[in-house]
């Protein structure tokens, strides 16, 4: 397993803390961010704008995810297990396979983008 990463930038500690629509407002300008192999652990993240995020290798362990777009985002290695995902966009690359198989059994996801 990776090293999980609790990083001090202000925007992840804004996700962490569950301020999402200040983290939307706040990144308005920002068109990349690299939260590789951060931990989202048990974190909401509904109404998250995650076009251009880098989530390589995160980890998303009973995170709630319902409803948000990852199509824009990078999930290569992440970790969505035990994670609510009802209504959530994944990039067409990351089969649903892959996606159960990381819920159900925490397998880190692996796709071409």
């Amino acid at each position: 397993m990776g090293i999980r990463i609790l990083s001090d930038d202000p925007l992840y500690q804004l996700l962490r803390h569950g301020e999402v629509k200040e983290f939307n407002q706040k990144r308005h300008s920002i068109t990349a961010l690299d939260y590789s192999n951060c931990d989202f652990r048990s974190t909401d993240l509904r109404g998250i704008d995650a076009s251009g995020i880098n989530f390589s290798g995160a980890y998303f362990r009973g995170a709630d995810l319902r409803g948000v777009d990852f199509t824009g985002a990078n999930l290569e290695g992440a970790s969505i297990a035990s994670a609510q995902v009802s209504g959530a966009l994944f990039p067409a690359e990351l089969a649903a396979d892959e996606i159960e198989l990381s819920i159900n059994r925490g397998i880190r996801m692996r796709y071409r983008r």
